[in-house]
């Protein structure tokens, strides 16, 4: 195990306790009959949960519908903003949802601890978005500069879960850093009146920071040094991959196919999105897609997971404590769907 994998292992038991205090399920259409194959009349009608909201970040889903790749693979499909990883995750294993998007780690956590019958299938994300946040200006280029700082976030968030791993990993005093407890419609106008110097962000709010400070956005991404993680990651629930592989198979490539038209045409995405959601301003949309094109990987691969990162990643968090037992990783990951 590397350094950077021993700082890793360090800090993340306490990602299992800030879990543990997250919100249970939340209401949501049921899913679809599963019946149907693509290419017929029927189709089969599912529910889709972004990973939170209706951002730039999560456009991919809304540009597969609006392109047709959702109905050629024989999908009709209720596209509904999600409200976090374990209430996606939590309705999807529970049948309330099919398909679901949310980070990879927390999703593993909570598939093994509450023994949830739900799967990750793919990657979204081929790195962490997880960042702290600033604005030109604040004093903030370099992970040392943290040090003395006031940094606001929701509790239990991952990026303050995470920020000691980071800080180790970056050669900080994590001690030095004080987390100011703010819920996250507070946090661009906390920065604004420098009531704090940064922000818990993801790294495609370039937008809402200017937006809240006049100044460009200065990021901290948390995979510079922890890069091992992955970011967002597809969740589907076990009875549905077992009853119907081919059908979460055929989901999961046009949902990458609406990933990469994303990516490949971020101003157009950010005008569908729009469209679905007008308070969501095209060009901070596109700002978003933009900054998150570098963490997407290979969306050729329709988000295929590693093996053997899989298994670091596992290994991590149960050197760390996070686990209540050791699971498998087919416990927690299907190899099988995305190809």
């Amino acid at each position: 195990m590397t350094r950077k994998q021993l700082s890793i292992a360090a800090g993340i038991a306490a990602l299992a306790l800030a879990l543990t205090g997250c919100s249970g399920q939340s209401a949501s259409p049921g899913a679809g009959d599963d019946t149907g194959e693509a290419g017929q009349a029927e189709q089969l009608s599912v529910t889709y949960l972004t990973s939170f909201n209706q951002f730039g970040r999560d456009a991919y889903a809304y540009v597969a519908q609006e392109q047709g790749f959702f109905e050629e693979a024989g999908f009709t499909v209720d596209i509904q903003p999600g409200t976090g990883t374990v209430d996606v995750l939590k309705l999807v294993a529970s049948g309330k949802a099919d398909f679901g998007v949310g980070d990879f780690q927390a999703g593993a956590l909570t598939i093994a601890n509450e023994g949830l019958p739900a799967q990750i299938v793919s990657s979204i994300h081929d790195r962490s978005l997880a960042a702290i946040a600033t604005a030109e200006g604040y004093g903030i280029e370099t992970p040392a500069d943290l040090e003395g700082k006031r940094i606001a976030d929701q509790p239990g968030s991952v990026n303050e879960v995470l920020f000691p791993v980071y800080a180790e990993a970056a050669g900080i005093d994590a001690s030095k850093v004080e987390f100011v407890p703010s819920q996250p419609p507070a946090l661009p106008q906390l920065l604004a009146s420098k009531q704090v110097d940064a922000i818990g962000q993801f790294v495609v709010a370039g937008g809402l920071i200017k937006g809240a400070t006049g100044a460009d956005a200065v990021f901290l991404p948390f995979s510079d040094y922890l890069d091992d993680l992955y970011g967002n990651a597809l969740f589907v629930g076990t009875k549905l991959i077992e009853s119907d592989p081919d059908a979460v198979a055929r989901f999961n490539e046009a949902l990458h196919r609406g990933l990469q038209y994303t990516i490949d045409h971020p101003e157009e995405a950010a005008k569908i999105l729009n469209k679905i959601q007008p308070t969501q301003e095209v060009a901070v949309a596109q700002g978003e897609i933009t900054a998150m094109a570098p963490y997407v990987g290979d969306t050729s691969a329709n988000g295929k997971l590693d093996p053997k990162r899989v298994d670091a990643i596992l290994a991590l968090l149960n050197d760390g404590g996070a686990f209540t037992k050791a699971p498998s990783a087919d416990a927690i990951v299907t190899y099988e769907i995305a190809k």
